[in-house]
């Protein structure tokens, strides 16, 4: 994590590698000007000691985040080139080398009622990026189709891993497994959570055969692949709006395989969604993985068919 520790101001950094220890295992470094600075670990939150070099449970005599401390590191984090990040920063985040994702608050600038800019940052929520490479071993003989995939739908409640799913599963498919030969996948990763690109360049790993356009409208990036990259398989993340569900149809009827992810709780609930419905009177999606989080927040898997029958 040397990409979150070397954006701190150098007397800070250490206290920064202390949220990283084996025992805290930080998900999110929260910074706001004039409040402690907040690590939220897998067990609670923590806080960085105003004089000593370590990390604390309780707020008293915590580090204040000073505007000073806001100005280095926002400096650090856009190699001292803010301007590069401004089309990113208005759609409130962008990311820095290593995949991670910072949050942006501050004072919008709106025309016509659009956002077009953020100024006066005074709030970053860092969200730290981790890839957990294997974990769609198990989830990928099920989608398996002849020497392809079904099209198909990774599901689940926010914040239960659905990208997390999708990145391993867009990896193992372009690398190749001993069950399907490697594919070019084209992926369209809108809000550049998939691949996590810096300054175009893919942080996290997809494989070798996957092509990635980062902060590309869904729709669009769909569009594009299928007329410049000629992809086996395109991925696409929480899919949803009316555009994409044309994007998708056209997809499929050139031929290309869809893996995608969208926001569902309960498997009952695909029927609800407008679009999902009459893709699935015409059996469009052929696979739902519905994810879930078992005793000790540990992830599990249902497999479903286009029928919505469970197959395990």
């Amino acid at each position: 994590m040397e990409e979150i520790i070397s954006v701190f101001p150098g007397a800070l950094r250490e206290l920064c590698r202390r949220g990283f220890e084996n025992e805290i295992e930080p998900e999110e470094i929260r910074l706001r000007i004039g409040q402690p600075v907040m690590i939220l670990g897998k067990d609670g939150e923590y806080f960085w000691n105003q004089t000593g070099q370590f990390l604390q449970r309780t707020i008293q005599k915590s580090y204040i985040w000073k505007e000073m401390d806001m100005k280095e590191t926002l400096s650090r984090m856009s190699q001292y080139s803010m301007y590069a990040f401004e089309e990113e920063i208005r759609n409130g985040f962008f990311t820095i080398q290593g995949g991670h994702r910072v949050g942006v608050v501050g004072k919008t600038v709106c025309e016509q009622g659009k956002i077009v800019a953020i100024r006066n940052i005074y709030g970053l929520n860092i969200r730290v990026a981790r890839q957990k490479k294997g974990c769609a071993k198990e989830v990928l003989p099920w989608l398996k189709c002849e020497n392809s995939i079904y099209n198909t739908l990774i599901l689940s409640a926010p914040g239960v891993g659905k990208t997390t799913m999708l990145r391993d599963c867009i990896r193992l498919l372009s690398e190749g497994t001993s069950k399907i030969k490697g594919k070019k996948v084209g992926v369209v990763d809108e809000r550049s959570e998939i691949a996590a690109s810096f300054f175009g360049i893919p942080q996290n790993d997809l494989g070798y055969r996957t092509d990635v356009l980062d902060a590309c409208p869904k729709a669009e990036g769909m569009r594009l692949l299928l007329r410049s990259m000629s992809p086996q398989i395109i991925a696409v993340d929480e899919l949803g709006s009316k555009e994409d569900c044309l994007a998708v149809e056209e997809t499929l009827h050139c031929g290309c395989r869809i893996l995608g992810t969208m926001h569902v709780g309960k498997i009952e609930e695909l029927k609800e969604k407008m679009y999902l419905s009459q893709w699935m009177e015409k059996e469009f999606f052929e696979r739902f993985v519905l994810l879930s989080l078992g005793e000790g927040g540990k992830r599990k898997f249902s497999i479903y068919d286009g029928k919505l029958q469970r197959l395990c």
